[in-house]
């Protein structure tokens, strides 16, 4: 009987790690695209894509089979400036008739300890594929009131825009330039489980 009562909670362990491994689709909604970047070298400017779709595997018991593939459309930028916003998506920026769509695909979830994650990938920006990291943190597993279950995470990672071969800019007089080199990416995903 002892073997049976051991046997059955085995069970139903195994039942409940099996029942945290799922793939969630992106909720738009409530998720965010944004990055950051230095304008005349003393303050930022924000902006964030507004169309963007994507997956994602998760089992926290098992970090290191996520996978995430992720699609935004480069004309959806908006810094909350329309003349702004129209030079980006022009060649000298994002170029998004030769290029509408920006795609991030991972290679590996590493757990760093706690909530904290590192996610590393390939970002094809302006037709270039380059790997970058992002510094992950888990805010939590929830059941939503209409039976689905959600997940949510925050996110941010710096890569060079002259890599991907973004590099317009003017140069100061005093020294500097108007558009700085590195960018913050800003992320805050909200996943629900596929059914």
């Amino acid at each position: 009987m002892k073997k049976i009562v051991i046997l059955s909670t085995l069970a139903v362990l195994a039942l409940g790690a099996v029942a945290q491994a799922a793939t969630y689709t992106i909720d738009m909604s409530h998720s965010s695209v944004s990055f950051k970047v230095k304008h005349m070298m003393v303050s930022n400017v924000r902006g964030a894509f507004t169309d963007f779709g994507g997956s994602f595997t998760f089992d926290p018991e098992a970090p290191e089979k996520g996978a995430v593939a992720v699609e935004i459309k480069t004309a959806s930028v908006s810094t909350n400036d329309d003349k702004r916003d129209e030079h980006l998506r022009s060649p000298d920026f994002f170029d998004v008739e030769k290029n509408p769509v920006m795609s991030f695909e991972s290679t590996k979830l590493v757990h760093e300890g706690g909530d904290k994650y590192v996610l590393h990938g390939n970002l094809t920006l302006n037709g270039v594929t380059k790997p970058v990291e992002l510094e992950l943190e888990y805010a939590g597993m929830v059941n939503d009131p209409w039976g689905n279950t959600r997940v949510g995470f925050e996110a941010e990672g710096e890569i060079n825009r002259k890599d991907f071969d973004v590099s317009w800019s003017k140069t100061m007089d005093g020294g500097g330039l108007v558009v700085g080199d590195k960018v913050t990416i800003e992320l805050e995903i909200e996943g629900i489980a596929q059914k």
